[in-house]
């Protein structure tokens, strides 16, 4: 439950820590300021740039976040107690913008199309007009933005090369 008190700090918590987020050479997707009793949470999600292929390790993710401590420390954004969360936005996160399309290159993804059917493939690239699939038979198909409703990554427990190293 956001109040109209927490709700208004979630701006001033962005405006104090992007500069620190920033500077780490990291992106700030996302901040929420929610009420929780008598304390807030304030949940701040980081993310690679949309050019880095993989994921935010958890050293770089050790320190943004306490960067991001100090700093809400110093600035005091947030009126009374709260809790800070600092995170990534998980492979759970819906695929909806062209920066998350780019993000997820690499990884298998599933597509749901405007139409209702499902496209599934290995992310080879992608902008604002389009994605690129490596499907299952090694075509590489190119599909226009304006068709895909949503996307999301799929969880691999082996990817492809893994098995090879294994091997």
């Amino acid at each position: 439950m956001v109040t109209a008190a927490a709700g208004g700090a979630a701006p001033r918590v962005r405006e104090v820590v992007a500069p620190v987020v920033d500077a780490a050479g990291l992106h700030l997707e996302d901040v929420t300021v929610s009420a929780a009793g008598r304390r807030s949470v304030v949940r701040v999600v980081v993310d690679l740039t949309e050019d880095a292929v993989g994921s935010l390790d958890l050293d770089a993710l050790g320190e943004v976040s306490r960067e991001v401590s100090a700093v809400l420390d110093a600035r005091d954004p947030v009126r009374g107690a709260y809790v800070l969360e600092v995170s990534t936005p998980g492979t759970d996160r819906p695929l909806t913008e062209p920066r998350h399309f780019r993000r997820a290159r690499t990884r298998l993804v599933r597509l749901v199309m405007v139409d209702g059917s499902d496209l599934l493939g290995r992310l080879v690239d992608a902008s604002a007009e389009a994605v690129e699939l490596e499907l299952s038979d090694g075509r590489v198909t190119r599909v226009p933005m304006v068709g895909v409703r949503r996307g999301h990554v799929e969880v691999e427990l082996t990817r492809v090369g893994d098995e090879e190293e294994q091997a």
